[in-house]
């Protein structure tokens, strides 16, 4: 019964994404349908949800969802154009299932880089976050550690433990879309539980990245932000993987806090590893 566009980014799930939504009954709309082997997430997509947004709105549909080119991600977008990313899924989805129960380990698992806001839904919902390094691998290995079942990245890659061992975009849209039609509620309503928290990043070029994690300074200066933003804010320094950066991440309720807390450190880092 619900209408749903369909943006599968010239990628991999093109010929399968509009089928199953149709067998299951939704009324679809494809975009980003057209691969021509060179076109795979070019402005489409959960990269680039723009378009999807638009005709969302244009086409009064109920939902978007926006596949990435592989289709192991999934963006949405409610029937007002607004983004529903992956740490609101696992919000909307985690409160469903914790409801049914079928939320083994009493939480989620996210990552390093899971918005503040996720942590905050789970814990008014008495539920845990779990975080991990980047990566789907690391969550996946928590999961079946801890014996969580259900977890994943703000970018869209979902697992569903009872379902598969990788992200998958259609059964993450599936598993969405489900739950608006049991409860005949729109995604706008379920994804308020879920508070995006203002983030700052900021990248500061250094001679030694690595110096970071046994600097005295950055520490106690990371200490000192922790501590002053308590339970309202969350701090993240950690060295590129690739580049000779220090990546800088500060979460706060309020957005000038988490800006001037972010630029500070910054400074720090800067002064200290400067190159």
């Amino acid at each position: 019964g619900l209408r749903i566009v369909v943006d599968c980014a010239h990628g991999a799930a093109t010929g399968l994404a509009p089928r199953v939504f149709s067998l299951l009954g939704a009324t679809v709309t494809a975009m980003g349908s057209h691969p021509d082997g060179t076109n795979i997430n070019v402005d489409s997509g959960s990269t680039s949800p723009g378009a999807l947004a638009r005709l969302v709105v244009e086409s009064r549909a109920d939902l978007g969802v926006a596949l990435d080119g592989d289709g192991d991600r999934v963006i949405a977008v409610d029937e007002a154009g607004s983004l529903v990313d992956g740490d609101a899924i696992l919000a909307i989805c985690s409160e469903e299932m914790a409801g049914r129960g079928k939320l083994a380990g009493g939480g989620v698992v996210g990552t390093v880089m899971s918005n503040l806001g996720l942590e905050l839904a789970l814990r008014q919902a008495g539920l845990k976050l779990l975080r991990t390094p980047v990566g789907d691998r690391y969550v996946l290995d928590a999961m079946r550690l801890q014996g969580f079942r259900l977890g994943g990245e703000q970018s869209g890659h979902v697992i569903f433990l009872d379902h598969a061992t990788t992200g998958d975009g259609i059964l993450t849209a599936v598993q969405l879309c489900a739950i608006m039609a049991e409860r005949n509620q729109r995604l706008s309503q379920l994804a308020s539980v879920f508070q995006r928290v203002p983030q700052v990043l900021v990248n500061v070029e250094v001679a030694d990245r690595a110096g970071v994690e046994d600097n005295e300074a950055i520490r106690a200066a990371v200490e000192q932000a922790t501590l002053t933003l308590g339970k309202s804010g969350r701090v993240l320094v950690r060295p590129s993987g690739t580049e000779p950066l220090v990546r800088v991440m500060v979460e706060a309720t309020d957005a000038g806090i988490a800006h001037s807390t972010a630029h500070r450190l910054a400074q720090v880092i800067q002064a200290e590893l400067a190159r």
